[in-house]
């Protein structure tokens, strides 16, 4: 096993389920240096911040720490590392510390690591960065394939359907369990209606005796086209229409790039120099992209990894692909510069 695939190993080897990735944290603070990084450093939302050169021009590697919990039994069986996280995320993480801490830089450019805590639950780590930067150019770390680029991620609203009443007889007044699972299939069936959207249900709760309470959980993602706005009204209006009250947990805007975007186009020449045909993605999920939006700098989305692993007890990583991944990244780091 090379350094940079013991580095990756580490990594997947320290659990950090999002709210847990102190010791993860800890990990990459102690091994990054070891590979190019002039500092790396834990900062106050627990992301790991890692910098290298003094330049002007900020170019931006953004991957994230944190993983959802469980997965399979980390091991290495030949070539293919199993783990939480190989995928999603620290494979491509990982992939980003190594090129991001060994290309060339060049006079005016300094190159920062952020590997975010938090991305699978509130991204809380990249909502603290977004003030701190303006980057010239931002790569973001998640699983494509070594020949994917990723150009565009749907945004996403999680709301609550909420409801109580004194009390009342189910055979007179169902109440508001009923009522919010009503509205629950009605927001669904309309998301499913709607093209490129989509709905599920993450939790519900209630109490049906005495003072009747009701509350559902639902997760919308919204396509290219599609604004939070929007969702936002025709839900509220079916909640309106149950006697319930609507409540935003947290919403982001879908968000997508042009083919023409100097980073996806640094990756394209990148991944066909490393002998691959490019594959420009629309990806179905919600990521950190969404909010390195608000930079408005050159974007793109790259890493090792099938995506339909992520989250699975299948999840793993052919430790070719990692390192097929960072030939690209080796390439399209500079070219970004020279670009952006």
């Amino acid at each position: 096993m090379t350094r940079e695939e013991r580095l990756l190993a580490d990594l997947v080897g320290v659990p950090s389920p999002s709210g847990e990735e102190g010791a993860a944290a800890a990990t990459l603070c102690d091994l990054l240096p070891r590979f190019g990084w002039e500092e790396a450093t834990v900062d106050e939302a627990g992301s790991v911040v890692a910098r290298r050169g003094s330049g002007g021009r900020e170019l931006l590697l953004l991957g994230h720490l944190d993983t959802v919990p469980g997965g399979p039994e980390v091991r290495l069986e030949g070539e293919v590392l199993w783990g939480r996280g190989s995928v999603d995320a620290k494979g491509p993480l990982c992939a980003l510390g190594v090129s991001g801490g060994r290309i060339p830089l060049p006079p005016g450019w300094r190159v920062t690591l952020v590997a975010a805590s938090g991305e699978e639950a509130d991204s809380r780590g990249t909502r603290h960065r977004l003030p701190l930067h303006a980057p010239a150019a931002c790569l973001v770390g998640e699983p494509t394939g070594t020949d994917g680029v990723a150009l565009s991620y749907r945004g996403r609203v999680l709301l609550s359907l909420e409801g109580e009443d004194g009390g009342a007889h189910r055979s007179g007044d169902p109440g508001p369990l009923a009522a919010a699972v009503r509205a629950a299939a009605a927001i669904l069936e309309e998301a499913e209606a709607r093209e490129g959207h989509s709905g599920a249900v993450l939790g519900m709760e209630g109490h049906e005796a005495g003072r009747r309470t009701a509350r559902v959980d639902l997760d919308l993602r919204l396509p290219l086209g599609a604004s939070v706005a929007g969702c936002l009204e025709w839900a509220a209006e079916v909640a309106a229409r149950r006697g319930l009250t609507l409540r935003v947990r947290d919403a982001v805007e879908p968000h997508g790039v042009d083919r023409l975007d100097p980073a996806v186009q640094a990756l394209r020449v990148a991944v066909r120099g490393e002998g691959m045909t490019p594959r420009l993605l629309a990806k179905q999920g919600t990521a950190d992209f969404n909010l390195a939006a608000a930079w408005g700098c050159p974007l793109a989305v790259y890493g090792p990894g099938d995506s339909r692993m992520d989250h699975t007890s299948e999840e793993r990583l052919d430790l070719g692909e990692y390192r097929r991944a960072l030939g690209v990244l080796d390439r399209a780091l500079p070219l970004l510069m020279d670009r952006a």
